[in-house]
């Protein structure tokens, strides 16, 4: 198989499914929100969650952040695919938070990978794998963030350790505060 690299547009790249045509990643801009907030509907959907209609309020609090993270290209990137036929097919976003330095983090900077999605009309096709690739390396050469974390489904869980992640040494928990969404 052909590794992935740089074509000379800067984007990242691999060759599809079956040896096809390459596929791209590009870096999301503003105007992408709305296919980043469809895409986020369509994993939540995945995973059992209740995503209500086009109208549905966490929607346009989803536009509203990804509108705000953008102007952040520092601290946050966004990576899509896109396909001749159905737009913008798969993406891969992330994050960087400041938590307090350690011998093992001086930065304190953490990544956190999200939203990694793609059209159920065009999964394995590798449209996952080069989005992620795209947002590691943005990751690796433009953040100081030396720990980069995510929350595995089962469905995707191989494609991340086969990029080395693994279960922290600690477990991570989570509490629910009982307050009501707003």
């Amino acid at each position: 198989m052909t590794s992935p690299g740089i074509d000379h547009s800067g984007s990242r790249t691999r060759p599809g499914a079956g040896g096809g045509l390459m596929v791209r990643a590009r870096r999301a801009t503003v105007d992408d929100v709305p296919a980043l907030v469809r895409l986020r509907g369509l994993m939540l959907a995945d995973m059992g969650i209740e995503t209500g209609g086009a109208d549905a309020p966490w929607r346009a609090a989803s536009a509203w952040w990804f509108t705000e993270q953008m102007r952040r290209p520092d601290m946050f990137a966004a990576f899509l695919v896109d396909d001749p036929e159905l737009g913008t097919v798969s993406s891969a976003v992330g994050a960087c938070d400041v938590h307090a330095p350690s011998p093992a983090n001086p930065s304190g900077l953490r990544g956190h990978v999200s939203n990694v999605s793609t059209d159920p009309r065009r999964r394995r096709c590798g449209h996952a794998r080069v989005c992620l690739e795209a947002l590691l390396t943005w990751f690796r050469e433009e953040t100081r963030a030396t720990i980069v974390d995510l929350n595995a489904t089962g469905d995707g869980a191989a494609l991340y350790e086969s990029y080395g992640f693994r279960a922290p040494r600690h477990p991570a928990l989570q509490l629910r505060t009982g307050r009501a969404p707003r």
